[in-house]
């Protein structure tokens, strides 16, 4: 039997096989029915054998198959390093380049400036007059030395409020300051345009226009508390003002600072907390070049030992050598060679800071936690920078929480996926907060940043919890465990100081309301439709095991006085909707009090009343139009056992878990007292 079945196997599993002429050659040789339904049995055998020889390759596979997902991801995750190791690399190459590019400008720059100074000078001077000689009022723009033109031209001013054209006007350009001037309709002699108003260039602002056909070629310059717009001639022109106004504003900024620095100092400046040894200026002693001895080897070599430091990222280093020098000159005359000293050093101070800065960007690698970030953070703390090294530590860590939540995959279990959520928030903020303490233990007035970052990673951390819990519409019992889980977190973080339960409670309570909401509604239709087929008959359990799970479900709900409704053998003395219904109502009763907040208080009350009326007000109505005896007795013993154990356990479980009594379900409860009635009487109930 088995060589037939290999021909077979053989046939099939030839590179030539065709199945047309197979069939065709199949049907021309049988004889009938039965060899056809044979020769199909051995097809069906042998595809049943392939498909489990299939499985048991899998299976034997399947180590290797999870094996291989791992090396995977391992390389993944060196991919990902090695990622951050390039783009920081070609960060560092872009600089110098960017340095080398600017050195030889600068260079250039120098060159043409020394080749034809006076003469560019004078150019733009006199252009400036000759223009000027056409402003009405403009004769006093040139006391001021050193002032030329720069750039000129005729733009047409709108009206702010309804872009409607006001005048035409020429504004002059010039090197510290815009001049606007109006067109003149009826000149006077060479006279064209009559002073309008002059504008220092560091008190305006340029802010571009987007076109809006037919309003464009616009830009618009703000001046606090005012503004104007014009409009060029065309959109070339448009551009030449925005890039050559932002240009001048640059030159002179760079102008004034360097002109600042050149400057000696007339007083002496307030005194910071830094480690730079430099900032304290006094008068300079007409004698004090002799006070102070400059010509000590390390402090010789100090600018290029910093370089060193920096370069070979020794901070702590860097700073210690700073430190020294601060103390050595803490009580020495600043002289001269003090201040060209100063200027290297500060250099230095920039760099190193720059570093540093670089050093607690979200950018770099995260996987070290919040200890990679100590050695950054005190340095910049010891060069003075206390609010900066907060400002940087916690965007450091705001990114760091992101990615790992980013990173967290998804699980089917709704339960486990918070588990790992609130392992992986809340350890993070733990870990954060001890870390802050160590560095920022001296400097309370950071504290408060924390508090925000704190709040602001809350919401970052709830976002993730709503999208997996009430976004995918888990049930109650689900979302009331995965609430308790992240109180029961959040309540560890007070053992260091940090209580964000009031923060969780406030970002959860609108989608906690809208659960509860929506599973009491549930519970009302399912008990409507239990109601609408009542037949108010006892419950027969078949079985002493079923009798007894029964037990154990109504004991472990609170109703303790179950023994008194079942009867001989497996009956019980209860409707199979009243039993249903207590089971649901208890349920909803636990899973509300895991997820209560004080703001669902009246929430939750009045969700539990609504319940409660449903079942009430159906028992009120059987009994009144039930005319049998035997039903309507049995009707009243529900609702005794409605009235008498499942409201009261219904309070005291609220009363237990809020922490104060429901006044609301006590008046429910007095109101709906039965009424001890003849069973022959058609008296109602409530």
């Amino acid at each position: 039997m088995a060589e037939p079945g290999n021909r077979l196997r053989r046939l099939l599993e030839s590179p030539n096989f065709d199945p047309q002429n197979y069939v065709k050659h199949l049907s021309q040789q049988s004889d009938g029915d039965r060899d056809l339904q044979e020769h199909r049995q051995k097809i069906q055998n042998l595809a049943d054998e392939t498909a489990q020889n299939l499985k048991k390759n899998v299976y034997k596979n399947y180590r290797q198959f999870i094996e291989t997902a791992k090396e995977i991801s391992y390389l993944e995750s060196e991919m990902y390093q090695l990622s951050h190791i390039l783009t920081e690399q070609k960060s560092i190459m872009e600089s110098i380049t960017q340095d080398l590019l600017s050195t030889d400008k600068d260079e250039t720059s120098k060159e043409m400036q020394a080749a034809f100074p006076k003469e560019t000078e004078e150019v733009k001077q006199r252009t400036l007059t000759s223009l000027l000689e056409k402003v009405e009022g403009g004769k006093n723009i040139m006391d001021t030395p050193g002032r030329h033109l720069v750039y000129n031209g005729d733009l047409v001013e709108f009206d702010v409020d309804n872009m409607s054209p006001i005048q035409k006007v020429h504004a002059f350009l010039m090197n510290d300051c815009l001049l606007i001037a109006n067109w003149l309709p009826n000149r006077r002699g060479t006279v064209k345009y009559k002073y309008n108003a002059l504008y220092d260039l560091e008190s305006f602002a340029v802010v571009n226009v987007k076109d809006n056909p037919p309003m464009k070629d616009m830009f618009k310059i703000l001046m606090f508390p005012d503004s104007r717009i014009f409009q060029a001639e065309n959109s070339k022109i448009k551009k030449e003002w925005l890039e050559i106004l932002d240009e001048t504003k640059k030159n002179k900024v760079t102008k004034d600072r360097h002109k600042k620095e050149e400057e000696p100092p007339t007083s002496p400046a307030r005194p910071e907390v830094s480690t730079n040894p430099f900032d304290v200026d006094d008068e300079e002693p007409a004698d004090a070049e002799d006070h102070v001895d400059l010509s000590l080897d390390w402090i010789l070599e100090l600018p290029e030992d910093l370089d060193v430091c920096i370069a070979l990222r020794d901070f702590e280093g860097a700073v210690d050598l700073l430190d020294k020098l601060k103390e050595y000159l803490k009580d020495q005359p600043v002289t001269q060679r003090v201040k060209e000293l100063r200027l290297k050093v500060d250099e230095r101070v920039r760099q190193l800071t720059e570093v540093l800065v670089f050093e607690l960007s979200p950018d770099r690698s995260l996987r070290g936690g919040p200890k990679a970030t100590r050695r950054a953070v005190s340095q910049l703390i010891r060069l003075g920078q206390s609010t900066k090294a907060c400002e940087l530590f916690l965007k450091n860590r705001a990114a760091a929480v992101h990615t790992a939540i980013r990173q967290l995959r998804i699980e089917g279990a709704t339960l486990l996926y918070i588990h790992k959520l609130c392992n992986i928030f809340f350890t993070s903020v733990m870990e954060t907060a001890k870390e802050f303490e160590m560095n920022f233990a001296g400097n309370t007035g950071c504290y408060s940043s924390f508090v925000v970052w704190s709040l602001s990673a809350m919401g970052m951390f709830v976002d993730a919890f709503s999208k997996q819990v009430f976004d995918s519409k888990e049930s109650l019992s689900t979302a009331a465990e995965c609430v308790k889980v992240a109180k029961e977190h959040c309540q560890q973080l007070t053992e260091i100081g940090v209580d964000l339960t009031f923060s969780l409670q406030s970002l959860l309570v609108k989608d906690v309301k809208a659960a509860l909401l929506s599973y009491k509604d549930i519970i009302m239709e399912a008990t409507k439709h239990r109601n609408s087929e009542e037949m108010w008959r006892r419950m027969n359990l078949m079985t002493p095991e079923a009798l007894a799970k029964l037990k154990d479900e109504m004991h472990g709900c609170g109703m303790s006085s179950m023994e008194q409704y079942t009867g001989d053998g497996c009956w019980v003395n209860l409707s199979y909707t009243v039993v249903a219904f207590t089971k649901q109502m208890m349920s909803f009763v636990e899973e509300g009090l895991k997820l209560y907040f004080p703001e669902l208080h009246m929430v939750l009350l009045e969700s539990l009343r609504e319940i409660i009326l449903v079942a009430v007000q159906h028992v009120d109505y059987s009994l009144r139009c039930e005319q049998d005896p035997e039903k309507k007795a049995f009707i009243v013993q529900n609702a005794s056992f409605l009235h008498d154990t499942v409201l009261p356990v219904v309070e005291r479980r609220f009363e237990e878990g809020v922490g104060r009594p429901a006044k609301q379900l006590q008046d429910l409860r007095k109101s709906t007292r039965p009424v001890r009635i003849n069973p022959e009487s058609t008296t109602s109930l409530v």
